[in-house]
């Protein structure tokens, strides 16, 4: 289990000449094990996306104690990607297709002038936002539906049926995070979500609005797309 500061990574996912998670943590792997490596992640965080707790499996040819693991990862690691747990894992187990489910939080600073403190870690939109038209909005959203209304152009060719399990919004103060947790998600999901919630939210759209674009499945007629920044993966659910 690992954490990460994504500001300063192009995703989780290896890409020629870029800086990613998992090209970052298979490099420490080599230098730790001593020989190529294999690195699944369970969830391809995009561009500038954080993470409290991401699941990777790591298949090496040396067997060593769990704690041994993440200390030698921790030391061969940048300092903005953490191992937070290692223990050795079933033989076969697959991070990502083991996985039964995520829960995202995104977080937006809805304060008059941007913290700077929060720059790297929230989306600041300094209209008032209305937390109650914003829950009204996505209860529709929750249960099993096709969410191709909210998916990126890049990955319409998938499956859009998802199930979502639970979708909150909180607010304390000038800070409101909207929670969500699925069985899968579709490319840019819960930030076309995120984005369209907002829209009702600053009183752009009316509450009902959000049900009819569920309905119609049409990407062009969601609200934008928030920004990367502010989505933070909290957790890969697994089978007990």
């Amino acid at each position: 289990m690992l954490s990460y500061d994504g500001a300063d990574y192009r995703g989780w996912q290896v890409q020629p000449g870029a800086r990613t998670v998992q090209g970052t943590l298979a490099e420490a792997a080599r230098r730790t094990f001593g020989a190529d490596v294999r690195v699944t992640g369970a969830s391809r965080t995009d561009a500038g996306v954080h993470a409290l707790r991401q699941t990777a499996s790591l298949a090496a040819g040396s067997a060593l104690p769990g704690a041994a693991v993440q200390g030698a990862l921790n030391a061969a690691l940048p300092r903005d990607v953490r191992v937070l747990d290692a223990r050795e894992a079933a033989p076969g187990f697959d991070a990502r297709r083991a996985a039964v489910g995520k829960r995202y939080a995104y977080l937006v600073d809805n304060a008059p002038i941007a913290s700077p403190l929060l720059r790297r870690f929230a989306w600041h939109v300094p209209w008032a936002l209305d937390a109650a038209a914003m829950r009204a909005a996505l209860a529709p959203l929750r249960g099993r539906h096709r969410f191709g209304a909210f998916c990126a152009a890049a990955g319409r060719e998938k499956d859009p049926v998802c199930v979502v399990r639970a979708l909150h919004v909180l607010r304390r103060g000038e800070r409101l995070a909207i929670l969500l947790s699925a069985d899968r998600y579709l490319h840019h999901m819960v930030r076309n979500i995120v984005g369209s919630a907002v829209d009702v939210g600053r009183g752009a759209r009316e509450p009902s609005w959000l049900a009819r674009v569920l309905a119609a499945g049409d990407r062009t007629l969601a609200g934008p797309t928030a920004p990367a920044q502010g989505l933070v993966l909290v957790r890969v659910l697994y089978p007990r």
